[in-house]
């Protein structure tokens, strides 16, 4: 995470070990407040040079009498700079001020109803007096701080919300993150506009504005590389340096022959068409296949394919190299995707820069001599798309389900060939035409299309029977991909989908629905 993120102070939210944490930061975006995550050891003297406008203290799976609990330092809540806690953050906050934290041995778990007593103040005001909150706690606040107004209660805790207007310090026990809280996101909203003070100021165009000043100053007038793979982070990431820096970048698309029906011409027409950029398309279709013929284990395709994508990769880098030599005018800088879930997951949140070795292009060489640069580093993915917007990239990338770096390699079960691909392709664009369609797209975060390879059953189809495989279908939501269920498609949706796969696509005769959630299992089926 880098100091100089942005020109606007940010809200920091203090990870206590919370599956929550991210989407916290989220929902301050969306409330148009910028927002990073720090570590729950950072110290009073690190949150005052990050100079934030607001902290928000997470919740936790612990209990604040457990030996080796999550602590804070103290000195924050002096810091005189406004404070929410939620969850297990507001026990310790409670607890902290002097006031009591329990274990009555009344939990609660799931939709609670919660009763705010007098206007709400700043904090809760406005909102109806009797509301559905998510709860998941064990320990209750029994007890406020000395001078901390009681705003609300539930059966099993007297003290579910508390509020001193004069030093700007605030607490809730439910999740307002959570959309089960049915209010949550007005609560969050009262904190940072009302009560804390915090202007709703930052959008797409800002952070725009903001980035393509800090490229020119780092990019200076230097040319730039960027591995355009076609999905949303690359395109964005080299659209914003193309904004930033125009001629002076060159995109390297690599078609490995994994994509799906229509992508490399999606990038070529109408990603160039949109932004303006100059594009070298490498076709290695014939190397990649040649590569994988005979493989069946995943991982091994995802090695083979990562590695064959480097080869590919450096060739074309070094050919513009000595183009960009002739001159006169060396590559010194390389575009990446990285999210900024990549940097908090890696360790980045606690201030380092160890980013994930694996990135939307599928892995780059560690001995590239490159300098990073990383425009979307501090986004999360809806954030991504927003921006693309913004640019004026066309729908069809922007709003482009998250595809593996690997492709198509990873969604046949069994060895990749020519034959198996071109199959494979015609259900994806079948299942994604009718998805679109039917206006799913919004409701789904991604509908990995799977073809058994290795799996053949008997089917009747005209006359005679037949000996096909079968193809998955394994629609899911997700706000961040760490936890997905399936999604509920209308039945019929899913009857056109499996008539047009068995009757269109030769070779398939069976459409089966994965209705596993992750966990236990994972998105890919790889």
């Amino acid at each position: 995470m880098q100091p100089d993120a942005t020109d606007h102070k940010p809200v920091l939210v203090v990870d206590f070990g919370a599956q929550y944490a991210q989407l916290i930061a989220r929902r301050v975006r969306e409330a148009n407040v910028y927002s990073e995550i720090v570590p729950h050891t950072v110290t009073a003297e690190e949150i005052a040079a990050r100079n934030p406008a607001g902290i928000v203290l997470s919740g936790g799976p612990s209990s604040v009498y457990e030996e080796g609990s999550p602590e804070l330092d103290p000195a924050i809540l002096e810091l005189g700079v406004p404070v929410l806690g939620i969850c297990y953050g507001f026990q310790v906050m409670a607890q902290q001020l002097g006031g009591e934290v329990a274990k009555t041995g009344n939990r609660e778990y799931g939709s609670t109803a919660v009763h705010l007593s007098g206007d709400g103040g700043a904090f809760l005001g406005g909102q109806p007096a009797e509301q559905i909150a998510w709860m998941s706690h064990g320990d209750s606040v029994v007890k406020a701080p000395e001078g901390f107004d009681v705003l609300a209660s539930s059966e099993a805790t007297p003290v579910a919300a508390f509020a001193n207007d004069q030093l700007k310090l605030y607490g809730v026990q439910w999740h307002p993150e959570v959309k089960h809280s049915v209010h949550g996101q007005q609560v969050l909203e009262n904190f940072l506009h009302r009560a804390a003070g915090i202007p709703a100021d930052w959008n797409a165009g800002n952070v725009i504005a903001e980035q393509v000043e800090r490229i020119r100053a780092q990019v200076g007038n230097a040319r730039v590389l960027s591995a355009l793979s076609g999905g949303v982070d690359s395109a964005v990431s080299s659209a914003l340096v193309h904004e930033a820096v125009g001629d002076q970048l060159v995109c390297v698309f690599v078609d490995h022959g994994l994509l799906r029906a229509g992508e490399r011409e999606q990038v070529e027409r109408d990603y160039v068409a949109s932004t303006g950029v100059r594009l070298v398309t490498v076709d290695a279709r014939e190397r990649f296949l040649t590569a994988l013929a005979g493989v069946t284990d995943p991982e091994e395709k995802r090695k083979i394919i990562g590695r064959e994508f480097i080869r590919t990769f450096e060739e074309a880098e070094r050919e513009l190299v000595a183009e960009a030599a002739a001159d006169g005018e060396p590559i010194r800088f390389l575009v990446q995707g990285t999210l900024y879930p990549d940097v908090v997951e890696s360790g980045g949140g606690s201030g380092a820069a160890n980013i994930k070795s694996h990135h939307n292009v599928g892995g780059l060489p560690e001995d590239l001599q490159f300098e990073l640069v990383e425009p979307l580093r501090t986004l999360f993915k809806d954030e991504v798309r927003a921006i693309g917007r913004e640019l004026g990239l066309p729908e069809a990338i922007v709003a482009r389900q998250p595809f593996p770096g690997p492709g198509l390699g990873i969604r046949i079960v069994g060895e990749v060939t020519g034959e198996r691909l071109e199959l494979l392709r015609a259900a994806d664009e079948i299942v994604r035409a009718e998805l679109t369609a039917a206006g799913l797209d919004a409701e789904i975060w991604q509908c990995p299309v799977v073809l058994l390879a290795d799996v053949r059953s008997v089917g009747v189809q005209g006359d005679g029977r037949t000996y096909g495989h079968p193809i998955v279908l394994r629609p899911v939501s997700s706000e961040d991909a760490m936890t997905a269920d399936w999604t509920r498609l209308p039945y019929d949706v899913l009857a056109r989908i499996s008539n047009r796969i068995t009757n269109e696509v030769a070779g398939v005769n069976r459409v089966v629905l994965d209705v596993t959630s992750k966990p236990p299992g994972t998105i890919e089926w790889e």
